[in-house]
């Protein structure tokens, strides 16, 4: 969390870090000797006294006997059985998250003590109304900010949830611990508290013993949401409110919330074949669900502190009509002895032929009647219309010659499983099935309206959310049924209407502070999260769209799709999308792969927008690649409507491109002004997206493709053209940014991110992925959540009122172009075009080990290649990582500003450094790169692990590291790297006994396996190494 997080720049004490890490480590020291001996304790303390001795002596600049003492620890090391191995490796693995966990609520108990910390909203808003801006547009502003954090499942999380949750435990009794009004006694009960949840740690197993599926990973991520995000958002949104009460006089509306969140866990398809069109359904309804169940559990909480009985005329009313339509319920209920007192029809007294087979065999005609169960006609009034919706249609007059017909006999009974089952859940969801023990934890029903009319109401409002989670069950059984909003919720403003009016009712009746205690919580909430907790993205790379009307442009005998050239393309999906009638042939056979891609448009056009977020295309690259993904979506929307009779619920989901190489990335704006040149698309955009184009940029493949510096420039440039494109055509545009957690992968600070884009591309609005362990990082506890989004509001509400600068001059500009071409040549040169780069990648580096950790769901590699081009940017950064070389983040970098220097632009590129936002924040993640590099630890991986031959490869690389740290010195003005943040380089420092330890580790066990690639315990040693080293430099990929 460290590097990654937005308070590093900030002065801060470490005696409360330093004391709870002495903490930890004494009472894990404790847990230790009982687990493995004091004889064992003495070598782990050994192992850390060398490492820490060879530390000081390295900092100090004692190399030569620094050199000695890691020689010796080296030998130590590779002289350890496997079992010993494997307890050092999970000792310091543990000993580097309790570090971590102390380093969180060091950040936590900060927040408290801080009366005004920078960034906040009082800080900004204080900043721009000195600086000129009105209260009123400060308060407008606010108010219409749109961001909205995406939470992926990009697999870098490397820890399991059992052991995040534990984790987050531990914060929370430091928490407790650092108060000053806790007395002997219960400090002592904290310290046993303490004592288990270590011990717990110790004796969990760290590694994932087989892959998450898609929905695990939704799980995680809405869990998150559940844990953390749930309780922040109202703290967060208060602050906000309080913050512009304070500064403009007037408080956030109630219904107004300036982030949303969205997810790509089940919906990212690109490259995972493991995400279906079944997934997507189960997680959007899954999603739907625990909405709901946190929904009902608030009402519960505000029913019991809502007792007071003033309210207005027009809430009273409210109250005596629901007492008044439960009266009526009831008294039709009384109707229903007849049905408890019925006598069954006496069983058949021959069974008939076959009768012991399995009753999916269909036989022909048989003598015997069909065996029917006897039931009764009668529905419950509650349930009547929702029976007569959710069952099958059937013919009311019996057939005498079909005596194989599913649906409805006779007397009213099921003839099928499926439908048997649907109507027993009705009837258990209805009054009579209530269990006697229900009833019991019920309050009894009031009978007038004037004793408490909000519990009378609120009442209500959780039977109609207990009915809607009940739907959402069958749903997903697979059981057929629809929504009434009579009985249950569709929309948020279903679910807001009620509620709303509790609200003015107490504020009129002067119970302002009751309205806006939980009640307003609630209602903020419920514009947050909506009824889906969190909208669900679809992605699919562009060339599967191809696959799918290449598939229907041969069947239909008008040619090969794919092989037309781009005007032909675009012409054929403006003629189809103006049409309306379906392009798809219901009669259509297509290969699995090309069903998948249809059935997904299936779910995007049964669930519409309220439920699902964009539609991104991954790897797009022209116009028509836009134009596929809306044609096939008109086109299944045609077909969903005319088979169910109805429109499709909401609208069609926002279709954004993503544009990742370098190639596409500058080919952006031509794609976007082509787009929006063409009538049909101009027009559909401005009537159902509010004149809104979105458009995503892609941090990690572009910086795998031509390196971190050349990847930065050209995502500035191609946001400047896109925001340019759609200001020459009048629409508002919103820049999607494909964010990893490292720094490799576009990563780092998101208030340093967000102030340094170009000028005019964030106008009030953002989307920004949040991955991996940055979810758990940032969000995972509800303190450090608040700051988040706090940071969030304030980071783009200044980007939008005052804009960073552009670069002074063209001249600037023109030195970023050359930095940038020589960084880029000397990258590829290396990376791609170099013969042994592969080779030695693989001995260098644990990549190909990386996929035992079972961390995601997806592949690591888009297409079976042993290529760079082909694997993921998340191994690729990684790996790198592990070994300490850090080199995606930096290549390239040190030969690009030497190249200017040498020229005699050194004094320029300072001046850029001091005066361009842009230019000022890529050098500064690049320092922080560099100063967790390690160019001892990087030369033992090669001397251990790598060919003679290719040894000086890894010489010439650490060469080019060293030529980075010199010229990012020489461009800062500082001696040493981070002189500037003391902080973080105090706490990177303090990391470092532990993880050289194990980075020395990780090489003798990757020796040990290569030798014997067959021995699950080593196995299981390389991966807790891993998971060590990736605790250490609180990074993955």
């Amino acid at each position: 969390m460290t590097d990654t997080t937005d308070d590093i720049a900030e002065e801060i004490s470490f005696q409360s870090f330093e004391d709870d890490c002495k903490l930890l480590g004494s009472l894990f020291n404790d847990v230790l000797q009982r687990e493995v001996g004091s004889s064992f304790m003495e070598k782990i303390e050994r192992i850390r006294i060398l490492a820490q001795s060879a530390l000081n002596l390295r900092l100090a600049g004692i190399e030569d006997s620094a050199n000695l003492l890691e020689k010796q620890l080296t030998c130590e090391i590779s002289k350890m059985p496997l079992e010993e191995a494997l307890t050092l490796a999970r000792a310091f693995t543990h000993s580097l998250n309790l570090m971590g966990i102390a380093d969180t609520h060091h950040r936590m108990h900060k927040l408290i003590d801080v009366t005004q910390l920078s960034r906040s909203c009082d800080d900004t808003f204080t900043q721009l109304l000195q600086s000129g801006i009105s209260s009123e547009e400060l308060y407008e502003t606010v108010c219409k900010q749109g961001v909205e954090i995406v939470l992926t499942a990009h697999p870098t999380q490397i820890n399991r949830r059992t052991l995040q949750y534990k984790h987050v435990r531990i914060a929370h009794l430091l928490e407790y611990n650092s108060r000053s009004d806790i007395g002997h006694e219960d400090r002592e009960t904290l310290i046993e508290d303490l004592v288990r949840e270590i011990t717990s740690v110790w004796q969990t197993d760290e590694l994932r013993r087989q892959k998450p599926t898609p929905v695990d990973e939704a799980r995680t991520g809405l869990n998150i949401v559940e844990q953390s995000l749930w309780k922040a958002v109202p703290h967060y949104l208060r602050r906000v409110s309080n913050s512009l009460k304070k500064f403009t006089g007037k408080p956030l509306p109630l219904t107004c919330t300036p982030i949303k969140f969205g997810s790509w866990m089940g919906g990212d398809r690109d490259g995972n074949p493991n995400v279906t069109a079944k997934v997507t359904k189960e997680v959007s309804l899954l999603s739907r669900w625990m909405a709901i169940d946190l929904y009902i559990r608030e009402v519960d909480n505000l029913r019991f502190e809502l007792s007071t009985n003033r309210c207005s005329d027009r809430f009273s009313r409210l109250a005596e009509d629901i007492l008044e339509n439960e009266s009526s319920e009831k008294d039709s209920d009384r109707g229903q002895s007849s049905f408890l007192n019925q006598q069954n029809s006496p069983l058949p007294t021959q069974l008939p032929d076959k009768a012991q087979d399995p009753s999916c065999i269909e036989y022909g005609d048989s003598q015997h009647p069909k065996f029917e169960i006897n039931t009764t006609d009668f529905v419950p009034p509650n349930l009547q219309k929702q029976n007569e919706e959710d069952s099958p249609k059937i013919d009311s007059k019996p057939n005498a010659d079909d005596t194989n017909t599913t649906g409805l006999t006779s007397r009213g009974s099921f003839s099928s499983t499926s439908q048997l089952l649907f109507q027993r859940k009705l009837f258990a969801e209805s009054k009579i099935g209530r269990a006697s023990f229900q009833k019991l934890l019920e309050p009894p029903p009031l009978q007038r309206a004037g004793l408490a009319p909000y519990r009378i109401v609120l009442g209500d409002v959780k039977d109609k959310l207990v009915k809607t989670r009940k739907l959402l069950e069958l749903l997903l059984e697979g059981l057929p049924c629809e929504y009434d909003p009579r009985v249950s919720y569709e929309t948020s403003e279903q679910l807001l209407e009620p509620l709303l009016l509790c609200y003015e009712s107490l504020q009129s009746s002067g119970a302002g502070v009751l309205a806006d205690g939980k009640l307003a919580d609630l209602i903020r909430r419920v514009s947050t999260f909506g009824m889906v907790l969190v909208k669900l993205d679809l992605r699919q790379e562009s060339a599967r769209h191809a696959e799918a009307l290449d598939a229907i442009t041969t069947y239909l005998d008008l040619g090969t799709y794919s092989e037309w050239d781009e005007e032909k393309k675009l012409d054929f999906l403006t003629k189809e999308l103006k049409g309306k009638r379906p392009l798809v042939p219901p009669t259509i056979e297509v290969v699995p792969e090309v069903k998948e891609v249809l059935d997904t448009f299936r779910v995007a056009a049964e669930f519409g927008s309220e439920s699902l977020g964009a539609y991104v295309i991954s790897m797009a690259s022209n116009a028509s690649d836009v134009l596929a993904v809306e044609l096939l979506q008109k086109d299944t929307r045609l077909a969903v409507t005319s088979e169910h009779g109805k429109p499709c619920p909401g609208g069609t989901l926002r279709v954004v491109p993503l544009f990742e190489t370098v190639k596409d990335l500058r080919a952006a704006g031509s794609v976007i002004r082509k787009l929006l040149s063409i009538d049909w698309y101009r027009e559909h955009i401005q009537k159902n997206h509010h004149g809104h184009q979105e458009v995503m940029v892609g941090y990690s493949d572009s910086g795998k493709d031509a390196g971190r510096f050349t990847a930065a420039w050209e995502l500035y440039k191609a946001q400047e053209d896109v925001v340019a494109a759609c200001n020459e055509f009048g629409i508002k545009v919103t820049l999607f940014h494909g964010r990893g957690g490292s720094i490799g992968r576009g990563g780092g600070p998101t208030y340093l991110a967000i102030q340094s884009q170009p000028p005019g591309s964030v106008m009030g609005t953002l989307r920004s992925t949040e991955q991996g362990e940055m979810v758990q990082a940032k969000f995972g506890i509800p303190q450090t959540a608040v700051r988040q989004l706090e940071i969030y509001t304030t980071a783009v509400l200044l980007a939008t009122l005052k804009p960073p600068q552009p670069p002074r001059e063209k001249k600037w500009r023109n030195l970023m172009e050359e930095i940038s071409t020589i960084s880029s040549q000397n990258y590829k040169g290396t990376v791609y075009e170099n013969p042994e780069f592969i080779s030695y990648f693989h001995e260098a580096t644990p990549q190909a080990e990386l996929g035992y950790l079972n961390i995601g769901s997806r592949p690591a590699r888009r297409k079976s290649s042993t290529g760079i081009g082909h694997l993921r940017a998340i191994p690729w950064v990684f790996a790198w990582t592990q070994t300490r070389f850090v080199l995606p983040a930096w290549l390239g970098v040190g030969a690009g500003l030497k190249g200017v220097s040498e020229k005699g632009y050194a004094d320029d590129i300072q001046e850029m450094y001091k005066e361009w936002p842009f230019f000022q924040s890529t050098i500064d993640l690049i320092e922080m790169v560099l100063a967790k590099a390690d160019i001892p630890i990087t030369k033992l991986y090669d001397e251990q692990l790598v060919s003679e031959n290719r040894r000086g490869l890894g010489d010439m690389l650490r060469k080019e590291l060293m030529t980075t740290e010199k010229y990012v010195l020489v461009i800062t003005g500082r001696e040493k790297l981070l002189e500037s943040n003391k902080s973080l380089k105090k706490l990177i420092e303090s990391r470092l006994p532990y993880l050289n330890a194990m980075n020395m580790l990780q090489v003798e066990v990757l020796k040990r396996l290569r030798r014997d690639e067959d021995n699950n315990k080593l196995r299981d040693a390389l991966l807790i190494t891993i998971n060590g080293i990736a605790a250490g430099m609180r990074n993955t990929g």
